[in-house]
């Protein structure tokens, strides 16, 4: 059910403090929860340590912060610590399989399918990839509600070069909830792994890395309550023993000769140097607060805003929405355009009333072309969203028309 109309959600997230901040972007960043910063300090205050290679009592006391914010993370998505990597952020980690992954088993002759809705983040590296191997690069294109056209995915699947399949779980601009274990199964039926970019499922909707069955899954800590610089890699662990390191260093290896290297048990084969320990524990405290909500009790709240903001905005003159028309199919953003005003004019002027919305490519250039415009204005919903929030991004779009509206 929806959270109570009177929870005071908005004080556990220190910058709502700020008198007038509506905040309505948190797919490109979360609100940083009291619990994620209070974790943070405490690591800084009482047990700065490095992790992994001291005795001492305090640098005990940090490897098991770190190591015991992994075990979280990992049972919170139903997958196993040693399958959970530590990145700096979503874009690492998906750089991490296109360059370690990719370099050692795609080639030419090989095809790596992509989606016109992927963030450039699981788009960027596997262009790079294919020009490195002289692989094929494809992609699936979407259809005008904004769902991905699967019988085109066959159609390149059915061609048997398709080593891989990179997806994004929810659209960071249309909203749109793929139907990934469908995908996962179709990708794995033709021979080719999976690769999904959950940065916007995540913090959204309850996820089952196990189920879902994704040979690599990824997102990142900034935009689930927590702390930016850390980002994480689901993957199999078999997987991840055939794969070779990303990058070299220290931490990563179990032995180092003049002659040669030997690599660490994974994860740590994936980490090298000083790990992200603060992130980690804040990340930790995170993950234990969206654990005590409930998942679904924090998807029900964000479909009710999700809903009444689609209802609202429709009533906007000349707006014009992105996406799946249905809130139970999208993710908790609405994507759109004023055929008046530019969306950076948009942002600009809704700014002045403290409403904080996104405008322009959202890092999804392709996906522009395929809509049709240059840019969008984005409003994006969390926990601490309400109805009321809504209202004033809608009262804010009344001072965009009469501005600029004939």
């Amino acid at each position: 059910m929806a959270l109570a109309a009177d929870r005071p959600a908005a004080s556990d997230f220190p910058t709502l403090d700020r008198e007038g901040v509506v905040y309505l972007d948190s797919a490109a960043t979360s609100q940083t929860h009291r619990a994620a910063i209070a974790a943070m300090d405490a690591y800084y205050e009482q047990h700065r340590a490095s992790v992994h290679r001291g005795v001492y009592r305090i640098a005990v006391e940090a490897t098991e912060l770190y190591e015991g914010a992994r075990e979280r993370v990992a049972a919170w998505l139903n997958t196993s610590a040693r399958s959970t990597v530590f990145t700096k952020n979503a874009s690492e980690a998906i750089n991490l399989v296109a360059y370690a992954w990719g370099g050692a088993n795609v080639g030419p002759g090989d095809t790596v399918v992509v989606t016109e809705m992927e963030h450039h983040s699981n788009l960027v590296p596997w262009q790079l990839l294919c020009e490195r191997s002289g692989a094929t690069f494809a992609y699936v294109p979407i259809d005008d509600e904004g769902r991905l056209q699967l019988d085109e995915l066959d159609r390149l699947l059915q061609t048997g070069t398709v080593k891989v399949v990179a997806v994004a779980h929810v659209s960071n601009v249309l909203g749109t909830i793929n139907p990934v274990a469908d995908i996962v199964a179709r990708a794995h039926a033709a021979g080719a792994i999976a690769v999904v970019d959950g940065t916007q499922a995540v913090p959204q909707l309850p996820v089952d890395v196990a189920a879902l069955g994704a040979d690599f899954y990824v997102w990142t800590g900034h935009k689930a309550y927590g702390p930016t610089g850390i980002g994480i890699l689901h993957a199999d662990p078999a997987v991840l023993e055939a794969t070779p390191p990303f990058l070299g260093g220290g931490h990563m290896i179990s032995n180092v000769t003049l002659d040669g290297s030997r690599w660490a048990e994974i994860p740590a084969k994936f980490e090298a140097g000083t790990s992200p320990i603060a992130e980690a524990a804040g990340l930790g405290a995170a993950i234990a607060y969206l654990q005590d909500l409930g998942m679904d009790t924090l998807r029900a709240h964000e479909l009710d805003v999700t809903a009444y903001a689609l209802e609202r905005l429709r009533t906007v003159p000349g707006l014009t929405i992105d996406g799946p028309a249905d809130a139970a199919d999208r993710g908790a953003l609405v994507s759109f355009t004023l055929d008046c005003a530019h969306p950076h004019d948009v942002a600009e002027i809704v700014a002045r009333r403290g409403v904080c919305v996104r405008a322009g490519h959202h890092c999804a250039q392709p996906l522009m072309q395929r809509l049709g415009v240059a840019a969008t204005t984005r409003a994006s919903f969390a926990i601490h969203t309400t109805r009321d929030d809504v209202d004033q991004l809608v009262t804010a779009l009344g001072d965009v028309v009469d501005l600029f509206g004939d």
